[in-house]
């Protein structure tokens, strides 16, 4: 059972592109849409598996009835350790099985169409450079004591009373006017920190025309397309939690 399995990327561009669609939807599983997971994944149920596809969509579903299937199946039976476990640990569990799903999913695709070995190369390469699943979920991205440290030196260059954001929309509201031609220099370093904190849905770069937001409760950020937050809407905001802790605390 996979969404994918009329669409057969050819090139390690196609193949990359493949892999960024299924992950952003099993990351999007795991986080954004964790409680909606946590229902689906019922251990009264058969066999489940997490699917993604590259339309960036997960599903939870039996796994495929043909033998051997079209393409390598994520991990079988997921439903039945998530009462067995702490949550974070079986989000954990379930994200690791996901990133070695994916990277089954890719190498396959690029052993069916004759990669060779610089191909596998620059496919490995270009899918390293993403934070894993893993990583997304657990919160362990590399760099975080460094994103901690943006949120601190944003936190004083915003009011008290509003959350914490970052893009182009935001700052003339909650940052500090700078002389140009006195900080071009700190601006530019301001920029390249940004451009290293990792969005925690989606697991993608800042850019400096993205609105973003900060949880003020786990402290990750977040693109506001991601967590569905514009800037209007921040601006009403006094304390603002990510989907993922907003439903720590309403589930028992």
């Amino acid at each position: 059972m996979d969404g994918g399995g009329q669409y057969n990327p050819r090139t390690v561009e196609e193949v990359f592109r493949d892999f960024k669609g299924r992950r952003a939807g099993m990351i999007k599983a795991l986080t954004t849409d964790v409680s909606e997971f946590y229902n689906q994944c019922d251990p009264e149920k058969e066999n489940l598996c997490l699917y993604g596809f590259p339309s960036e969509q997960w599903e939870v579903n039996l796994p495929a009835e043909e033998v051997p299937p079209e393409l390598p199946e994520p991990a079988l039976g997921i439903n039945f350790a998530r009462d067995g476990m702490q949550e974070q640990d079986w989000i954990a569990l379930v994200a690791v099985h996901s990133d070695a799903w994916l990277l089954a999913v890719a190498f396959y695709f690029g052993a069916r169409f004759g990669f060779d070995k610089a191909d596998r190369k620059r496919l490995f390469n270009m899918i390293n450079e993403l934070p894993t699943v893993f990583e997304i979920a657990t919160g362990n991205v590399k760099k975080q004591q460094r994103e901690k440290s943006l949120v601190l030196n944003h936190s004083s260059n915003k009011s008290k009373s509003n959350p914490k954001t970052l893009g182009s929309e935001s700052q003339g509201k909650y940052s500090k006017p700078q002389p140009k031609d006195e900080e071009e220099g700190l601006d530019d370093e301001e920029d390249d920190e940004h451009g290293e904190t990792l969005c925690g849905a989606c697991g993608e770069n800042y850019a400096s025309d993205e609105f973003w937001i900060c949880c003020d409760i786990c402290e990750k950020w977040f693109h506001g397309k991601c967590v569905k937050i514009t800037p209007a809407k921040a601006e009403h905001i006094k304390q603002y939690k990510c989907p993922t802790c907003s439903n720590k605390r309403a589930r028992p």
